[in-house]
């Protein structure tokens, strides 16, 4: 072979390796020489592309303007168990709210971090109003990730992506759409997805609709889901993941995507129900594995969702939140001998103060548990720390000097009373605040 590789071979070989801007630069020098070299264009705006490229499908951040000025919602006042903004109560028999935590956005915690769930207090508006732009997905290039033959997708692509000039984007994907006679659906999916950025959710919808007539692809049932749960229709979007699966048997995706659903309304047992049979295609999904460990640890199983932790320990996860949860686990299935260190490891991997915090908060519950309460004021302390907005810690620090006695004033029992009544009204079940009720009686029946 000779001293020099051909250029855009090199170019090639560079792409492939993931090495996007040496890919990049060596494309800008071909075009200098010749800038009609349409193959040089094409794998340029590919690179680019793919140095910023997220998933659609899956990332997707509510933003300030989406929390505040929703006016997507149907029915002011809708049926319990069709809308994701008042999920039912759990009438699944799964653990309560009362017992499980729930997210800033009012669900309950499921054990995997997706992007658009836990995204409550950005730390800066700055933060809050940028989009999503580093995260590469984990799912298999897909038929509409893998059509970047013509220089006019990967032009859209480019434009989309990199450039997030959406409305340019809808301009070119409209101008295709019509070049191909209306017949080409992956343009069809690329004005819908321009149209949900905009938040035109049912125009989305229809382009959506249209390709899905044309060719049945699982990206798009994936994207007219997603519209679906944008406009508060959860009901539709489980159906229409069904019907996907009548296409597509077994396809994770789907299947993952009614599970979330089953989630956010609060169906515990329905979720993980899915889950497992994500698990029976594919035994190393992730998420799959974390959300059914979660719902054992909350369902008082510790020592099943142990076995999940360590599946996900076994994988090769290393981060400090896997180990915060199997702290949790040994601690309530009583192997206490593996409880500090796991949280020492989860200490020693927290990679922010926020989840610090969260791991001295989890250690001042096992202090409590083993009956040290100094230990536990100290961890509580720790965690208002590394957090100062800690609101289950400050509540437990409480807790603690109210046991020692150290109560500044009696509250007002009026109050108290008024307040335990409405938490009895929302969960039933909740034995402490029956005893709640039962101490304020007995105080009126003596005043």
């Amino acid at each position: 072979m000779g001293s020099e590789m051909e250029p855009l071979l090199l170019a090639w070989s560079y792409f492939r390796r993931r090495k996007f801007q040496l890919c990049a630069d060596l494309c800008t020098q071909m075009l200098e020489k010749s800038p009609y070299d349409q193959a040089a264009w094409i794998l340029k705006a590919r690179a680019l592309t793919e140095m910023v490229y997220i998933d659609e499908i899956d990332i997707d951040q509510e933003g300030i303007a989406e929390m505040m000025l929703d006016e997507n919602a149907i029915a002011q006042v809708p049926r319990p168990g069709t809308s994701l903004k008042l999920p039912g109560t759990n009438q699944t028999g799964g653990p309560s709210q009362a017992v499980r935590p729930i997210t800033q956005a009012g669900r309950p915690i499921t054990g995997f971090l997706r992007p658009s769930t836990q995204s409550g207090r950005p730390g800066t508006m700055e933060q809050a109003i940028r989009t999503p732009r580093t995260a590469y997905t984990a799912r298999p290039i897909t038929s509409s990730s893998g059509r970047f033959v013509r220089l006019g997708t990967a032009l859209f692509e480019y434009i989309f992506h990199h450039e997030n000039d959406v409305k340019t984007a809808l301009d070119l994907a409209a101008l295709s759409t019509e070049q191909s006679q209306y017949k080409d659906w992956w343009w069809k999916v690329q004005i819908g997805k321009c149209y949900y950025r905009l938040g035109m959710y049912r125009e989305a919808e229809k382009q959506f609709k249209s390709a899905l007539k044309q060719q049945e692809m699982v990206d798009t049932f994936l994207y007219l889901a997603k519209v679906y749960v944008s406009l508060d229709q959860p009901v539709t979007a489980l159906n229409l993941f069904k019907q996907g699966l009548d296409k597509f048997p077994g396809e994770v995706t789907l299947l993952c995507g009614i599970a979330r659903i089953y989630e956010e309304m609060n169906n515990m047992s329905s979720a993980a129900e899915y889950y497992k049979e994500v698990l029976k295609q594919d035994n190393t999904h992730v998420e799959a594995i974390a959300c059914i460990g979660s719902n054992h640890f909350y369902s008082d199983q510790p020592e099943i969702a142990l076995r999940f932790y360590r599946r996900l320990l076994q994988m090769g996860i290393y981060n400090g939140q896997l180990f915060n949860n199997l702290g949790l686990c040994c601690f309530y299935a009583q192997q206490y001998d593996m409880t500090l260190t796991s949280f020492e490891r989860a200490l020693s991997l927290a990679k922010n103060e926020e989840e610090a915090a969260d791991v001295w908060y989890n250690l001042g519950h096992v202090a409590v548990g083993i009956g040290d309460t100094n230990l536990a004021h100290q961890c509580f302390r720790l965690a208002l720390v590394n957090n100062n907005n800690h609101a289950e810690a400050y509540n437990n620090l409480a807790v603690l000097e109210m046991r020692k006695g150290h109560v500044e004033q009696i509250g007002d029992l009026q109050r108290s009373y008024v307040a335990a009544q409405k938490s009895e009204a929302a969960f039933p079940d909740h034995v402490d605040t029956q005893h709640l009720i039962k101490q304020l009686r007995q105080h009126f029946a003596m005043l």
